[in-house]
């Protein structure tokens, strides 16, 4: 099973790893706040992850990790 973790504290709300996962797995919190204020990304489905990890490739503060 693959695995992505997101630094939810150090996401600052780009959401640009949201327009690069290709099943539409990782979205904005629309309930959770960080400590800088902003809704931070996550991962709505572990099991469908292909593990491609575009996410973390487009993350600019490198917050994202995929392991497999």
């Amino acid at each position: 099973m693959f695995k992505v973790e997101i630094d939810k504290d150090g996401c600052k709300g780009c959401a640009l790893c949201t327009t690069s996962c290709p099943k539409g797995l990782v979205v904005m919190s629309k309930t959770q706040l960080n400590i800088k204020g902003v809704h931070p990304a996550e991962i709505t489905n572990q099991d469908d992850c292909i593990s491609c990890a575009l996410c973390a490739i487009m993350c600019p503060d490198m917050i994202i990790t995929v392991n497999k």
